[in-house]
């Protein structure tokens, strides 16, 4: 942490007036300059790979300045007038993102827990394939009908429009026709429900923690 200036001269040219900052540097090489503001995202860095330079000037404005350079001869400069903490820590390897409740596990989900969907429902198969790509369950209603089921986590406009083409291909094939679509997803806007509504595609709001026999009493009415 540190009362600093930055300067950029690449692509454009971009300045920072002198301030308490933060100013990271990581084991790939990579440096960050982050304010308190503005949430993770830095007010000015430079990808790895490049190069630092240290100097300390004789002019006694500055405690140190810290020349950053790029291959393409892109330079972040940054001038140090106080440090205020300095500490450096070894993090080692992580272990990477387990995300959870994505696409992939809704869809095993569901696949599962088809009443979710309709009571009397039974599974055909998972990634039906199309000429354009698998449609992520196929399934059979009640009555015997097929059922197109498109699932995303945030159901958007781009979700319908790529159900409504796995169904003008589904429904070319005799042995399916007709076949209806259902849009699944934890969170539909309202613009792709309109828009699947006028389409003739039912939506369906799923609930990840029900599904996976979580019970959540503060997400409950009553």
């Amino acid at each position: 942490m540190a009362r600093c200036t930055v300067d950029y001269a690449g692509r454009l040219t971009a300045h920072l007036p002198e301030a308490s900052r933060v100013i990271m540097v990581k084991a790939d090489g990579s440096v960050l300059v982050h304010s308190d503001g503005g949430s993770y995202k830095p007010l000015n860095w430079m990808s790895p790979p490049c190069s630092i330079r240290i100097s300390v000037p004789d002019d006694g404005v500055a405690e140190q300045v810290w020349t950053v350079e790029n291959k393409a001869g892109e330079q972040l400069v940054v001038t140090i007038h106080e440090v205020l903490h300095e500490h450096d820590h070894e993090l080692g390897i992580d272990p990477g993102l387990i995300k959870d409740g994505v696409e992939a596990h809704l869809q095993t989900l569901l696949s599962e827990h088809l009443d979710a969907l309709g009571s009397g429902w039974r599974l055909v198969r998972r990634e039906y394939p199309t000429a354009i790509g698998p449609v992520d369950l196929m399934c059979r209603d009640a009555d015997g009908r097929a059922v197109a089921v498109e699932i995303k986590r945030r159901g958007e406009i781009d979700g319908v429009e790529q159900l409504t083409r796995y169904l003008e291909l589904l429904n070319r094939d005799p042995l399916l026709s007709p076949v209806r679509g259902v849009f699944a997803a934890q969170e539909i806007k309202p613009q792709a429900r309109v828009l699947a509504q006028d389409r003739g595609i039912e939506c369906v709001v799923v609930d990840y923690d029900a599904l996976r026999g979580v019970d959540r009493p503060e997400a409950r009415l009553f």
